[in-house]
């Protein structure tokens, strides 16, 4: 799927909407990185099929949280250290997306999958982004710091994408 381009009057409005609530509750020493990536999570999300890109070996969409973790994991599924990159950064967007955009969405997630019935989805989500933040190794060194702050910063970029979820009623409920 080919991403929307910066200069698309949605991802404009996106991007005017995420900077705006990031200056208002953050603050102005937030990484232009950190935004740029909410606003494409917002946008990438937007395509529903987006949500569940991992899939069981039969073709079947992963909707727990705790199978996607298995998935992620080099002793369990994943076949190489780029794939269990590439999962736990999956598992960090999507906890954080439905945080923010629509939380009893994780609740449902919840109640539908026994084996996330103890599992706390908002410290799945910040350790996630923190293991992606360990790839600090080519090709990967220039993006791992905008992991390591949203793993850092997890709870209040959930809130910010929910403010802009609000404002911009694409996300309604």
């Amino acid at each position: 799927m080919a991403k929307i381009s910066p200069t698309h009057p949605l991802y404009v409005m996106m991007a005017e909407l995420v900077n705006q609530e990031v200056s208002r509750h953050i603050g102005p020493r937030t990484p232009q990185q950190i935004q740029t990536y909410l606003t494409e999570l917002l946008l990438d999300f937007i395509r529903t099929d987006r949500l569940y890109t991992l899939k069981t070996p039969e073709g079947q969409p992963i909707t727990s949280i705790i199978e996607m973790v298995a998935e992620g994991d080099v002793r369990l599924r994943a076949n190489s250290f780029d794939r269990e990159r590439e999962v736990h950064k999956h598992i960090g967007d999507f906890i954080l997306f439905w945080s923010g955009i629509y939380p009893q969405h994780l609740t449902q997630i919840k109640l539908k999958s026994p084996a996330d019935l103890a599992c706390d989805y908002t410290h799945q989500g910040r350790e996630s982004y923190h293991l992606v933040s360990t790839f600090d190794h080519a090709p990967y060194n220039k993006v791992a710091p905008v992991f390591s702050d949203l793993s850092q910063g997890f709870e209040d970029f959930a809130f910010i994408l929910r403010q802009v979820s609000q404002k911009s009623g694409l996300y309604a409920a």
